[in-house]
């Protein structure tokens, strides 16, 4: 048999090696070997070479050319590029080089190798072979020449990528576009990163429709199928040679424009709906996947997609149901789809819907933790009398917004008020959990206007039942805004720093102690001035502390912003409350959010002594007459005489129910801030409830008034008796 005829069909179980060129195909002649001097070898020798080698000789050597047609490098991998527009499919005889094999090939001989004849002789038979087979792959890397394209034989436009026909760049894309979708984290990120990887590469324009709303995990969804349109993309009208966009026009308008409707019903047992429960992307050139058209796109916009294989339906299926459908399009100027873009088109839809299926899952999970680290914190911080506040809370990490730190404002009675910032171990759920319980507890002792050492001995205790290893740091501050003093007591956490007003910020020395969980540590506190317009700062070590630094450093570095911070507002003003915390937020670096951050600042106002008026009071029947003109002479000093009437009323129902019990005697104090606040207190414990008066009964009807005619009134129980109050507005 002739040689030359056998070289023009190749086998069926061989493919073209994508690097090669149609005159390289299997059974075609290799190239002449390099021999020494002497004659060139015959046509017929380099026949048998080729059918004693077979197809290990077919990759050519670097830089050789093969009949008139340049040897062209496959593309990179990343950038597997879209199709060129007409063109039938190519077949390996349309090649000059197929019809001519006995075309002279001495020109395309490759140069002699260089070095010594020594080396050459002792090269091994198959060392050649992968030489060759290594310079093959370090051409496919190279950059296409602009030139006619060797498949379709059809001018490449400069920036226009080689069609994508064979399997391996199929291969390619899919693992480059699968990457690319999975390094979404969130639904958005998911749904762009399919678009990206699949215009212009794979389609001219995608259309993404998602169900609304998406099931979570094993919910089962309730109502109809509601498809939303999510996303859609299309390719620009012109490419740079970089392959990104040009800015500077618009892309001109397309009938492909027109596709999409935002929403659409699935109705049960139509067309579109068995599409969807096929699962598997399906040609719209189908009978079943014409008819869905409609229904997907709307009346009438099914007759701009493009006829024959151009359009590919894809559903989405997650791990339960589809979650949606991919439509995938092809423009008339373009190559159509063949039957392996669907298996293409299948894992493009898989890979995006198990993503979206993950991605709901995890922001169900952060929007959980989200709402459970909030739902711990104060909402807002209360306003109380004679102190300002503000606060700031910084999560360890974006994606996972939880932790144990924790900071809140206890009002007490006597106008006073609890500061307390906390810090459990870690920064998960459970230690949100944990924070939670112990906050909770830290406000019911607050209740009970116990001292500061014995709120956290309680809370020692409460942890150690909570488990064996649930351990936290306190600091629970109570301030006066009368005495201007404040009693602090400390478990473990790092000490307050204090800013007065022209001064220089001071740490403040109270006990260390040991961490609440410890158990059998005593704690102690100790009582400190508060001068007013001086500033507290509260915090856990999150902000001072990270792997660049230590405790006492961040600390000294703390100390010294907010000395900074205050000396641009001068000596005689305060800094803001607000901006003093930015400032000490901005003193974190890229890489000092080790841990979670609570910041809590109180401005300590303090009450003026002009503004109180205190007195005690005999437990006797002549203690309401003589509360009432005590009160009466108080506002007339202050200027407040609109208040008389309903201050002496509401007063003596207070001082009467009070004296009717007391044993000991009764305060009374009158404070004058924003509002006008009055106290009675008395030394049993029992709390007054309000309740609806019979029309036959003498009393009852204290509390009615004061509820009616007080702008806020309550009762807290102290460790003596209980303190009753209301506040009245300057204007009542």
């Amino acid at each position: 048999m002739d040689s030359t005829r056998v070289t023009e069909q190749p086998t069926s179980c061989e493919r073209p090696d994508p690097g090669a060129t149609p005159a390289d195909a299997p059974g075609a002649f290799p190239p002449a070997p390099a021999h020494g001097p002497g004659p060139a070898p015959s046509a017929s020798s380099a026949a048998s070479d080729t059918a004693g080698h077979g197809a290990e000789h077919s990759q050519p050597h670097a830089g050789q050319e093969s009949g008139p047609d340049t040897h062209r490098p496959r593309p990179a991998a990343e950038g597997i590029p879209l199709q060129p527009a007409g063109g039938r499919k190519p077949d390996v005889h349309d090649h000059p080089a197929a019809d001519h094999p006995a075309a002279d090939h001495s020109a395309a001989a490759p140069p002699a190798p260089r070095g010594a004849p020594e080396e050459q002789a002792d090269r091994k038979p198959g060392d050649q072979d992968r030489t060759d087979r290594d310079r093959g792959s370090q051409d496919r890397s190279a950059p296409v020449p602009e030139g006619p394209e060797r498949r379709t034989g059809q001018i490449t436009p400069p920036g226009k990528p080689t069609p994508m026909r064979r399997d391996g760049d199929r291969l390619r894309f899919v693992g480059a576009a699968t990457r690319r979708i999975a390094r979404g984290i969130d639904l958005e990120e998911i749904v762009m990163g399919l678009c990206r990887a699949t215009v212009p590469t794979f389609a001219d324009t995608i259309l993404v429709y998602l169900r609304e709303p998406l099931p979570v995990g094993d919910e089962r969804p309730t109502g109809p199928l509601v498809l939303r349109l999510r996303r859609s993309d299309r390719i620009p009208a012109e490419r740079d040679t970089e392959g990104g966009f040009v800015p500077a026009a618009a892309p001109a308008p397309s009938e492909l424009d027109s596709l999409g409707s935002e929403r659409c019903t699935v109705r049960p047992g139509s067309a579109l709906a068995e599409v969807l429960r096929g699962v598997r992307p399906v040609f719209t050139d189908a009978p079943a996947a014409r008819a869905a058209l409609p229904e997907l796109l709307g009346e009438g916009a099914e007759s701009a997609v493009p006829d024959g294989q151009r359009a590919i339906l894809a559903p989405l299926r997650g791990r339960r149901r589809v979650i949606g459908a991919a439509l995938f399009l092809r423009g008339p100027d373009r190559i159509a789809f063949e039957a392996d873009d669907l298996l293409v088109a299948a894992q493009l839809a898989t890979h995006s819907a198990l993503g979206i299926d993950k991605a709901v899952l995890y922001g169900r999970e952060a929007y959980i933790a989200d709402e459970l680290q909030r739902t711990m914190l104060p909402e807002n911080l209360p306003r109380c009398t004679g102190v300002r506040l503000a606060s700031r809370y910084l999560p360890a990490a974006e994606t996972a917004r939880v932790g144990g730190d924790w900071y809140d404002a206890i009002p007490l009675p006597g106008s006073r008020v609890a500061l307390v910032v906390g810090d459990v171990m870690g920064h998960s759920m459970t230690s949100a959990a944990i924070m939670g319980q112990l906050r909770t507890t830290a406000q019911t002792l607050a209740g009970l206007d116990l001292p500061p050492q014995e709120v956290l001995h309680h809370l020692d205790e409460q942890a150690q039942r909570l488990g064996a290893d649930r351990m936290a740091t306190c600091l629970y501050a109570v301030y006066d805004p009368v005495a201007h003093r404040i009693t602090i007591a400390n478990a473990g956490h790092p000490p307050p720093i204090l800013l007065p007003i022209g001064g220089r910020a001071e740490v403040l020395r109270v006990p260390a102690g040991a961490p609440i969980g410890v158990g059998g540590v005593d704690f102690e506190a100790v009582e400190l001035d508060a001068p007013a317009g001086a500033t507290l700062l509260l915090y856990t070590d999150g902000l001072v502390e990270s792997r660049l630094r230590d405790v006492w450093t961040g600390i000294d570095q703390l100390r010294d912003r907010l000395a900074a911070t205050a000396q641009l507002t001068g000596p005689d003003h305060p800094p803001p409350l607000e901006a003093l915390c930015d400032e000490v937020l901005d003193m974190l670096g890229p890489g000092d959010r080790d841990d979670d951050i609570a910041l809590l600042a109180a401005r300590f106002d303090g009450i003026a002594p002009n503004d109180v008026a205190y007195w005690f009071l005999e437990p006797e029947d002549a203690a309401p007459g003589r509360a009432r003109r005590l009160a009466r002479k108080a506002l007339s000093r202050w200027g407040m005489e609109d208040l008389s009437d309903s201050v002496e009323l509401l007063v003596s129902e207070v001082v009467t129910n009070a004296v009717r019990y007391a044993s000991r005697p009764v305060t009374l104090r009158l404070l004058r801030t924003d509002v006008l606040r009055c106290e009675v207190g008395d030394d049993v414990p029992q709390l007054p409830r309000l309740r609806q008066a019979r029309a036959t009964d003498e009393g009852g009807r204290g509390l009615y008034l004061v509820n009616r005619l007080a702008r806020r009134w309550g009762a807290t129980r102290l460790s003596t008796g209980k303190v009753v109050w209301f506040e009245l507005n300057h204007g009542n």
